[in-house]
């Protein structure tokens, strides 16, 4: 019975650790390579985008900004959020109830043991942050949790 178990344990172990970044495989339209975004990203940009990383909450400049226009992802410039979508939801990141549809890719991980969906630059695979089910109910019920180091913003005209 205890070695039922332990085998059991260890299956599962392995197979979510076979799942913890699909995108790693996946290509997308924009490739460089590791030294390539290091020489062109801040440290803390990479950490987020090429690594994963999370900056620390509420120090984004973004949290506050209220102004009209863009979100781009900070590595191609690609856009992927509009202004009039952001809200405050009190955690810390840029918060937004949808994204600009084809310019966001989705993955599920599995870093903290159990599945989130993740988000990524559709055009060159930067991590941006994960999206959950508790954003506005008069909306789209979405909140997409966003590392403001991953975006640029562009002001409207």
């Amino acid at each position: 019975m205890k070695k039922s178990i332990l085998l059991c344990s260890i299956l599962v172990f392995v197979n979510c650790q076979g799942q913890t970044k699909k995108t790693e495989k996946e290509q997308f339209p924009v490739q460089k390579t590791e030294s390539e975004w290091k020489s062109e990203l801040s440290e803390m940009e990479y950490y987020v985008l090429r690594k994963a990383g999370t900056e620390r909450a509420f120090s984004s400049e973004f949290n506050n900004n209220h102004k009209d226009g863009m979100y781009v992802c900070a590595a191609c410039g690609t856009p992927l959020f509009k202004s009039e979508n952001k809200f405050d939801s009190g955690s810390g990141w840029p918060s937004f109830d949808r994204e600009i549809k084809g310019n966001v890719a989705f993955s599920v991980d599995y870093n903290l043991g159990y599945a989130r969906t993740e988000e990524h630059c559709a055009n060159c695979g930067g991590h941006l942050g994960h999206v959950f089910n508790d954003g506005p109910s008069k909306t789209t019920g979405k909140r997409h949790c966003i590392n403001g180091v991953a975006l640029d913003f562009i002001p409207n005209n």
